[in-house]
């Protein structure tokens, strides 16, 4: 037992070690981004094909003025800190869906799509960039990769990692659902872990400052966000940190992101 761990964590070491950009964190990686990237543009297009398109011009140039300020402010990051080659891995495009929930999410490439229920919310660019600034976290982070690797992990353990990882498609299809949670019963969400969304929180709060928005909205915001609450928990709010530790961690990682950047 002893030595198949030995082997499993040293195929990890040398095949799936990543580094999170901004806060260097270490992750495993154990799926390629050609991987990810069609696994969940598969998942993409068949939600867009059913989703409806929202009526509101208005509230749909503010997704798209927002969306692609923060995804040049994200672009250029990483080309000027040697990340260049990790910008061919997205694909911006921003929608906005007629729906009521108080979400929006970030697929893996660059695919945003914003609820209605969240413009209700929104009375700012600067507050949606909060939002946007987060989800574009998700993706550079590559958060849905590493939930997916751990899935891999879980599921086909040392079976997948004594062919060194070399056929893993057929496992990564089967995960894709589960990890995108994409589904008419549950709507559309990234569920990931409270360690994800708060990494995403940070990161969020520097993409939407160097896109040249205020983070500082981003107190105000979640304690809106929060005051609206009552009864049923928003999906965008449901598998984050308390509402309280949240902006008490954003309001202690302001001053530094203000200053640095």
């Amino acid at each position: 037992m002893k030595k198949l761990l030995f082997f499993l964590a040293s195929i990890i070491v040398l095949s799936g070690c990543g580094t999170v950009p901004l806060t260097g964190r270490k992750q495993i990686l154990l799926v390629s981004d050609q991987e990810v990237l069609s696994s969940s543009l598969t998942q993409y297009k068949e939600y867009m094909q059913t989703a409806p398109k929202s009526s509101s011009s208005k509230w749909a140039a503010m997704v798209t003025r927002v969306g692609k300020n923060i995804a040049a402010a994200t672009e250029r990051y990483l080309r000027e800190n040697g990340l260049a080659s990790e910008v061919k891995n997205f694909s911006w495009e921003f929608n906005l869906v007629k729906d009521n929930q108080v979400n929006a999410f970030c697929m893996p490439g660059g695919k945003i799509v914003v609820y209605e229920g969240l413009m209700n919310l929104v009375s700012s660019d600067d507050e949606l960039a909060v939002v946007l600034g987060h989800e574009v976290a998700h993706a550079v982070a590559k958060h849905s990769n590493e939930r997916m690797s751990q899935q891999v992990l879980a599921q086909y353990g040392a079976q997948i990692l004594n062919r060194s990882l070399s056929e893993k498609s057929t496992a990564v299809q089967a995960l894709a659902s589960t990890v995108y949670g994409i589904g008419a019963q549950v709507g559309v969400m990234l569920p990931f872990s409270r360690k994800h969304e708060s990494e995403a929180d940070y990161m969020g709060l520097i993409l939407m400052k160097m896109a040249g928005y205020n983070p500082d909205v981003a107190v105000t915001f979640w304690q809106k966000m929060s005051a609206g609450t009552t009864g049923s928990v928003p999906a965008l709010l449901s598998t984050h940190p308390s509402d309280a530790q949240r902006i008490k961690d954003i309001q202690k990682a302001l001053p530094a992101i203000k200053a640095k950047y």
